[in-house]
């Protein structure tokens, strides 16, 4: 069947695809661009929060149109101390995601519910058969395991509720760590979304990808009787994201590869291999693709590639701190890897979620008792964790 032709398709309307649509757009109103997303919502059904520091002036303008929350500040909490840390945190919910793309997008640029057959270097075909030729084509629908990366899994469950009564919490708690530790590292996630909206999550760094769904329900149960955060369940969600601690990026690029298709998020290699963030990094793609829009699509392909790549060699560092943290004597003694962590300078905490940190903040987060064992460190390094495989999801 035939159909329309577009400047550039984007496959996937999660973040990444969606922010490089808006770039896209941004830069070039009148560019035809068609964003393809499977679900009927864009962003799925998801929460994406940052460090004010970790955008510059262009990437926080992409954003800044987005209905957000924002708190002067946040909380950690850990066995041996509570500490308040002051930079500006943000929140911005899959659904006003979806909303603030269809306010910004041109109508004709979105089309949710419709899933994709194929896709090669000259357009994209979906399901129903309807072809969609396009002079450049953006890959941006996931991450896919591999034998070729290693590490581990960082799974969660979230749930949005209406309190009953006032909560009382100012400001988001990014970690609390002074619960029970289960198999690996364990934390809790609060923000307060409102005096009588939290949104709490229970979170895992563990060594394979399985989610037990009513596990984690159960102790969401318990963390919120504890406090005191009886009421109504407003909606959840889940996840299953790589903590990378290795391999051979370059094998993972040619296994990805289609000849001239570009890749972007996740799939294409733009996360944080320790913290799973992606958002800094969907940022400044979408800036970068935009700029070179008018690039054929096997050069903008090249292009996105090589970002990849010094991405990885970027965050080399972050690697080695997740196999130290996978190293970890006791899975249940992982938590002490951040409690260290939490301790050191303010800033040097907000150059590590940019994935920014300078030699002298590697320096410190390694200085002092080590959080591993020395040798079981080292050991950690060697093995750089088990292959990525199964399910994202």
């Amino acid at each position: 069947m035939s159909g329309r032709r577009v400047d550039i398709a984007v496959v996937g309307g999660g973040l990444a695809g969606g922010l490089i649509a808006l770039a896209l757009h941004r830069r070039a109103p009148g560019t035809p661009v068609a964003l393809i997303e499977q679900g009927d919502t864009l962003g799925g059904n998801h929460r994406w929060s940052w460090f004010a520091s970790d955008l510059d002036a262009e990437g926080a303008a992409l954003l800044a149109r987005f209905r957000t929350t924002a708190w002067d500040g946040y909380e950690v909490r850990f066995p041996a101390y509570f500490r308040t840390l002051h930079t500006r945190y943000n929140s911005l919910s899959s659904a006003e995601f979806d909303a603030g793309l269809r306010r910004e997008l041109p109508e004709e640029t979105v089309l949710a519910g419709r899933a994709v057959a194929a896709l090669d270097a000259e357009g994209v075909t979906l399901a129903d058969g309807e072809r969609i030729a396009a002079r450049a084509v953006i890959d941006c629908r996931g991450f896919v395991p591999s034998a070729h990366l290693q590490g581990g899994w960082q799974v969660f469950m979230g749930r949005h509720l209406r309190t009953a009564r006032p909560h009382g919490i100012a400001r988001p708690i990014v970690m609390d760590a002074t619960v029970e530790q289960r198999g690996g590292y364990r934390f809790v996630y609060v923000l307060p979304l409102g005096a009588d909206e939290l949104f709490v999550e229970d979170t895992y760094y563990q060594d394979t990808p399985e989610l037990d769904r009513s596990a984690l329900s159960s102790r969401i149960d318990r963390y919120c009787l504890q406090h005191g955060f009886d009421g109504e369940i407003l909606g959840g969600e889940t996840g299953v994201l790589p903590v990378i601690t290795g391999g051979d990026f370059a094998a993972w690029q040619r296994e990805m590869a289609v000849a001239g298709i570009a890749r972007a998020g996740a799939r294409g290699g733009f996360v944080h291999p320790l913290t799973s963030y992606t958002l800094p990094f969907a940022v400044e793609t979408a800036l970068a693709a935009a700029e070179e829009a008018r690039l054929p699509g096997d050069q903008l392909a090249a292009l996105l590639d090589a970002r990849a790549r010094r991405l990885w060699r970027r965050t080399r560092f972050y690697r080695r701190l997740g196999a130290m943290l996978f190293g970890a004597a006791r899975p249940e003694a992982r938590y002490r890897v951040f409690e260290h962590f939490y301790r050191l300078h303010e800033g040097l905490i907000e150059r590590f979620y940019a994935a920014r940190s300078t030699a002298g903040d590697k320096a410190r987060v390694l200085l002092g008792r080590p959080p591993v064992p020395v040798s079981r460190a080292i050991a950690a390094l060697a093995r750089r964790g088990a292959p990525l495989q199964g399910p994202p999801r």
